[in-house]
């Protein structure tokens, strides 16, 4: 929820709301104004609208946009899900990430049209509720993490420069066997790399070590997250935080960390002994849940387009982190 109650309030209605989130390959996407005549006239929305009684979500994202644009969606993905509590109504907004579509988008409702990039979004007002989107938006499609201890300190340098030069853009530092000095010269040379290609870098559980070497955020174990009652006043511009469940996952939602990690998906060599969501658990686990969620354990590169169909921001991988995206 990010938006308070008033006390003795009556609990409204949920309005059962789609919203498409309609990307282009170069990663703008499409953001619409609100007609003269409408609530919250001249602010700035993702396009979509109210689901009609008995009708799915999918249908109805596909009718509001050939309603509102005139395109026919081709392929659109479970993303997240959010509640809105406005002054005149309660809203559970679907988010889907709309990758293909047909026809010439026209704006049939005299509305607005805007594409933008996630990092420069140049219009406004825009509406409350799409505030966490658009800093979901700024999430790339994976999540590297280091293993050091498996290959080496110079190895693994290496093996980030080529990941940084390949596409990777946020990286999570996890070496629960270095400690020290050593860990914390591993870290700033992480992150010394990562400042040349504008990447952001989060240290696995400490937040006094991010804050030591410059680190962009903290990315909290799951034992963290089920001590915390709230996040810790650390000032980092992202959290992230990792689970195996639905506990977890509410706990991360409570705290409010900026996405979590979800797995085993598959089988690991990190830990043979856990059994592995696979993809219908994984799905379950995230349908309408409001925060970003990478798909951990046994991946890879070529993953990306199934953890994406099945509602996933990405993938998080430790091997392979270097293949070309």
């Amino acid at each position: 929820m990010n938006a308070s109650v008033v006390p003795n309030q009556k609990p409204a209605a949920v309005v059962e709301v789609v919203a498409a989130v309609i990307l282009r390959p170069d990663g703008q996407f499409l953001l619409t104004q609100r007609p003269d005549g409408k609530v919250y006239s001249g602010y700035w929305e993702f396009p979509g609208g109210k689901v009609e009684p008995n009708e799915s979500l999918l249908h109805a994202l596909e009718r509001e946009l050939w309603e509102e644009l005139g395109i026919h969606v081709r392929q659109a993905h479970p993303w997240i899900t959010r509640v809105f509590i406005y002054s005149h109504a309660t809203v559970r907004l679907h988010f889907f990430r709309v990758v293909e579509w047909e026809g010439d988008l026209v704006p049939r409702e005299q509305q607005g049209v805007s594409w933008q990039w996630p990092h420069r979004v140049d219009v406004s007002p825009v509406l409350p509720a799409n505030g966490p989107i658009l800093q979901s938006l700024l999430l790339p499609p994976v999540y590297a993490i280091t293993r050091t201890s498996e290959i080496g300190i110079e190895a693994a340098l290496m093996q980030i420069d080529q990941a940084l030069q390949s596409g990777v853009r946020l990286l999570q530092i996890r070496e629960k066997q270095m400690d020290g000095e050593m860990l914390r010269l591993f870290a700033e040379n992480v992150v010394a790399l990562a400042r040349n290609y504008q990447a952001k870098v989060l240290i696995n559980g400490d937040v006094e070590l991010a804050r030591e070497v410059g680190a962009d955020g903290v990315h909290f174990t799951s034992a963290q997250l089920l001590a915390f009652s709230s996040l810790p006043e650390a000032g980092f511009s992202l959290y992230g935080a990792s689970c195996h469940n639905a506990e977890e996952l509410y706990a991360a939602e409570q705290l409010g960390v900026g996405f979590v990690v979800l797995g085993p998906v598959q089988s690991t060599l990190t830990h043979p002994g856990i059994a592995p969501l696979g993809w219908r658990r994984f799905a379950a686990l995230i349908r309408d849940y409001p925060l970003p969620v990478y798909a951990l354990g046994g991946l890879n590169a070529y993953d990306l387009p199934v953890a994406q169909e099945m509602g996933a921001q990405g993938i998080a991988m430790m091997r392979g982190i270097a293949q070309r995206l």
